[in-house]
């Protein structure tokens, strides 16, 4: 079969240039950074970078809210030939030295109270420096390094996300797959260079970091911003004359049961939603407060970026469809047996083509189960992501969503590993076992509930609560702890966990 090449990417750092020199392109605060400025700081600060880490090719991890520092890192790393890894500003010491450790990270950005927290758990080879150390290597005034000459199969960065049976995983993103990525969500969103995105999302997300690369892509400006309530994404909207806003469906609920001015609501142009479907609902109420802004329901995952969205002018007669694939993506529906199903038959949703990252770092055997051999059928061929989820294509070539094969627990449009529940649950001491599941939730799209085995029953039940609030980041807080004597199992001796969630839901249910 002819393989058809990847389209031409450039080295991620040129994205600095992307834009007119004197054109705003990040808005922190009242601060603006022209195109001009960015370059200028990324090459300054990839030379501090590089000097840092000892030479290319090192990870190099940062851990902050979002910082001018924490938006030029993708870029700068890059531009010095340093892999990043940005890490999720809401975990906790255990979640981040488990990565720094597992991804070999030479330096970690981040402030003094963070690293502080870290105590003797922060891998001894792992350099720190302060955030205002780095903050002033940007406006040192120093030659900084010119744009890279990477090639697009070259590592870029590697970005940790939760699997169902274990810690953060670190997924390998090359240059080809962030450049590719920007400007395939830059062209099916006609984001223009008069348009504000507002970043809301974690960087340390591939959509949320998406929202940096496709803005800048298109030569267009990004308002990076760490919200405490609804009412502060209302004002940022307002300030910046956003036109463009990126979120999760319980952002959404948030959003649309503020109170928007009617001149702050018309600014925005576009809504795009991952990490979790719309419901129909939900869909009529962001057309009510924003009715001039487009929508778009999106559906991705970490192995290969985003897979496909819906158009606009479909949502209204197909609310609850993933649309069709974003370019650069061929998304197929495939059976067990790698043929193609039928129309509205269910399949297993695959990704092929050059959005297809390069699997988990240092993992070979979790990388030969997610990431195999396209099907015959595939026009790219080579390795696709085989996502474990289940959808039907109908006859328009629409995909609906029918479940995921998985365990994981997407809550807040956060994919929650139910084993790093349990360990963290375990290593309190105060218990024998535990099993973590996920129920639906109108706010959270699903909640955590925890069934325990304990060792001296309920009365543990205050310390077991605080351990978990000291050692997991909020999003992984169970909403309910139930203590068991006695928890069933199958004929294998192992914990029988689709009885337990099924007993629960039985019990709430009746």
């Amino acid at each position: 079969m002819t393989k058809i090449l990847h389209p031409p990417s450039c080295p991620i750092d040129h994205l600095a240039r992307r834009g007119a020199p004197d054109a705003p392109a990040l808005l922190i605060g009242d601060r603006v950074a022209r195109f001009a400025d960015l370059d200028a700081g990324v090459g300054r600060l990839a030379s501090w970078l590089l000097a840092q880490a000892g030479g290319p090719g090192e990870r190099v991890a940062s851990w902050s809210a979002k910082t001018r520092l924490a938006c030029l890192m993708p870029l700068a790393a890059a531009r010095a030939g340093l892999i990043h890894v940005p890490v999720n500003p809401l975990l906790k010491a255990p979640q981040v030295t488990h990565i720094l450790a597992d991804s070999g990270a030479k330096l970690l950005v981040t402030n003094g109270a963070r690293a502080d927290s870290l105590g003797e758990g922060r891998p001894e080879a792992c350099a720190v420096q302060e955030l205002t150390v780095a903050e002033a290597a940007i406006d040192s005034g120093g030659e900084g390094l010119p744009p890279s000459l990477a090639e697009p199969g070259d590592l870029a960065a590697i970005l940790y996300t939760s699997g169902s049976t274990g810690r953060p995983k670190g997924v390998m993103l090359s240059h080809a797959n962030l450049w590719l990525g920007a400007e395939s969500v830059a062209s099916y969103l006609t984001i223009a260079p008069d348009d504000r995105v507002l970043g809301v999302l974690p960087l340390s997300f591939d959509y949320g970091q998406n929202q940096l690369l496709s803005t800048w892509y298109a030569g267009a400006a990004v308002a990076p911003l760490d919200y405490l309530t609804p009412r502060d994404v209302v004002k940022a909207v307002a300030r910046h004359g956003v036109t463009t806003l990126a979120g999760v469906p319980p952002l959404w609920v948030q959003l649309v049961e503020s109170d928007w001015p009617a001149e702050t609501a018309a600014l925005l142009r576009r809504l795009t939603n991952s990490g979790g479907a719309l419901t129909p609902s939900l869909i009529d109420a962001m057309r009510a407060t924003f009715p001039k802004a487009d929508i778009y329901p999106m559906y991705g995952l970490t192995e290969a970026f985003r897979s496909t969205y819906l158009d606009p002018a479909l949502v209204a007669s197909h609310p609850t469809s993933m649309g069709r694939a974003i370019p650069y993506a061929e998304i197929l529906v495939c059976r067990p047996d790698g043929s193609i199903a039928a129309d509205d038959e269910p399949g297993e949703l695959v990704h092929c083509g050059p959005l297809v990252a390069q699997g988990y770092w240092q993992d070979a055997e979790r990388t030969a189960q997610r990431f195999r051999p396209a099907p015959p059928s595939s026009i790219h061929g080579g390795t696709a992501v085989w996502s474990g989820d289940t959808v039907r294509r109908d006859a328009e070539g629409l995909l609906t969503f029918v479940g995921r094969d998985d365990a994981m627990i997407k809550t807040a449009g956060n994919r929650v590993s139910p084993t790093e529940v349990e360990d963290a649950a375990v290593a309190s001491g105060l218990i024998y076992e535990a099993v973590a599941f996920g129920v639906p939730d109108a706010r959270l799209g699903a909640a955590i509930i925890l069934i325990v085995r304990g060792k001296s029953g309920p009365e543990d039940a205050d310390g077991l609560a605080a351990h978990l609030r000291r050692t997991l980041p909020n999003f992984m807080q169970p909403q309910t702890i139930e203590w068991r004597e006695a928890l069933p199992r199958n004929p294998n001796g192992k914990l029988d966990r689709v009885a337990i969630a099924a007993e629960w839901n039985g019990r709430v249910t009746a």
